[in-house]
């Protein structure tokens, strides 16, 4: 007994109130975004909110949210869906939630959300679709959907790279691949006739080279609208977001993205963005990127470091150098390590799946 009793600490009221101030400082961090587009079709539309209500009317609880509506076939199914997905997931919310349950209850409702506007544009009955690159900002947990093949990624301010969404695109996601096959559906190139196949692989009937979209009525069952969802939490530190349509990342990499807008302000770093991804393969498509970034409020924004070692998935910890104020022994001791943290990543197709009580 005594030396269980030896063994346990109390932590000292200080380090609690530290923790407590730490938390209200960096709990509502500054975001700043830009965004920038050469248009070939003009059928990407961004949805840039911030500011929102999750109580309605206090003036406090608030969260931001930055939509990419990448369209196809037409720009229907964009503007359909820039205007009705974010009402749809906060319907789908329950309601009188503190924030932690709203939070906890957001990748599910966006599920719901992606599901209800894809069956209220179909029935519409028009042909076009769209990929959807959704992102949700609250405090220091950013949660992001994905259907089809725009990306989100992040740079923390450690400066490690994160993925948070997947590409539905099949020629590049085998998993997606074996879904539609297993379920009846063909898988291959356009067939030009005498055996010649040319161009990306694509999902048949319909001959769309997407896996994952909203609307697409007439392309069959086998494409769905069910989003890749992942909810992370920042370090305190913050970090820079980039959001961007096929028409960047068809022409550079992650990495080439980061580095070319690096040190610079929101609005110039996607336009930088945009005019490196043209200047590498000319436009070719309409070209759309948005930059966050997620500023603590007790530091100015400065530009990121130079870039560790990616690894794709790969959740790293980053432990910060400590400020002054936290270099006595006992916060060494008792204070939290500050890193980037997982919280939530599911990637089925099957609501049934996905909706498990």
């Amino acid at each position: 007994m005594m030396t269980a009793a030896r063994e346990h600490h109390t932590v000292p009221l200080s380090v609690l109130l530290k923790r407590e101030l730490a938390n209200e400082r960096v709990e509502k961090p500054e975001i700043l975004y830009g965004q920038a587009c050469q248009s070939k079709k003009g059928e990407d539309f961004t949805l840039l909110k911030t500011e929102c209500q999750r109580i309605v009317g206090d003036g406090v609880t608030t969260y931001s949210v930055f939509g990419l509506f990448d369209g196809h076939n037409g720009s229907a199914a964009a503007i359909y869906t820039k205007e009705n997905l974010l009402n749809n997931v906060i319907a789908a919310m329950p309601s009188d939630l503190n924030r932690d349950e709203w939070v906890a209850a957001l990748p599910r409702a966006l599920v719901a959300g992606f599901v209800k506007t894809d069956k209220d544009f179909q029935q519409r009955a028009r042909t076009s679709g769209t990929t959807v690159t959704f992102a949700v900002i609250e405090g220091l947990v950013i949660t992001v959907a994905s259907v089809g093949d725009s990306r989100c990624i992040l740079e923390s301010a450690e400066g490690d790279l994160y993925y948070l969404s997947e590409d539905h695109r099949l020629e590049c996601n085998e998993e997606e691949r074996e879904r539609i096959t297993a379920s009846g559906g063909e898988v291959g190139r356009l067939n030009t006739g005498g055996g010649a196949e040319i161009g990306p692989l694509r999902c048949w009937p319909g001959g769309l080279c997407l896996s994952r979209s909203i609307g697409d009525v007439d392309v069959g069952e086998y494409i769905v609208p069910v989003p890749y969802v992942k909810q992370i939490k920042l370090s305190t530190g913050g970090g820079r977001l980039i959001i961007s349509s096929d028409g960047v990342w068809d022409a550079l990499s992650e990495e080439v993205a980061l580095d070319c807008c690096r040190g610079m302000p929101v609005e110039a770093a996607a336009a930088q963005i945009v005019k490196e991804a043209v200047q590498v393969k000319g436009l070719r498509d309409d070209t759309t990127c948005i930059v966050i970034d997620i500023v603590p409020p007790e530091k100015p924004a400065a530009p990121l470091p130079p870039p560790k070692k990616h690894g794709r998935g790969v959740f790293k910890s980053m432990f910060r150098k400590k400020s002054p104020e936290y270099s006595s022994q006992i916060d060494k001791e008792y204070l939290e390590p500050d890193v980037v943290e997982e919280l939530f990543e599911e990637g089925s197709a099957m609501l049934s799946e996905r909706f498990v009580l």
